[in-house]
């Protein structure tokens, strides 16, 4: 889960995945994660202005807790208004990475779907 404002952002929650990396090449310590990690209490922020590819956590002093400020008001409606759901990306199975969007046949790039309904579900806990 990720909260921001327009030039910061806050991860939640961190988790990749225990088998499949689902961003190859990269790897951000304590966000690309092989596990859910529950971060609600120390948060993992970034300076999305100048680092819009969130590879460089706010290390923790005055900066992250000038940001914090700023997200923690949203923080907060986030956690007041929301309403528990079931969670449509919870894929764990290499199958369904696939990639064909709209227009991918006419760039001529479009990996195939899964060709089987037993796919496998992650559990989340949160």
């Amino acid at each position: 889960a990720v909260v921001s404002t327009q030039s910061t952002g806050a991860h939640l929650w961190t988790w990749s995945h225990q088998h499949y990396n689902f961003c190859p090449g990269e790897y951000v310590k304590d966000v690309t994660t092989p596990n859910q990690v529950n971060r609600t209490s120390d948060p993992i922020v970034f300076d999305l202005d100048n680092d819009p590819g969130e590879k460089y956590p706010i290390t923790k002093g005055k900066t992250f807790k000038d940001a914090m400020a700023l997200i923690n008001p949203y923080l907060e409606e986030h956690r007041n208004t929301m309403v528990k759901g079931e969670p449509s990306l919870n894929y764990c199975d290499t199958m369904v990475m696939n990639w064909a969007p709209k227009g991918c046949e006419e760039i001529n790039y479009c990996l195939q779907g899964p060709t089987t309904s037993n796919i496998k579900l992650c559990g989340w806990d949160h």
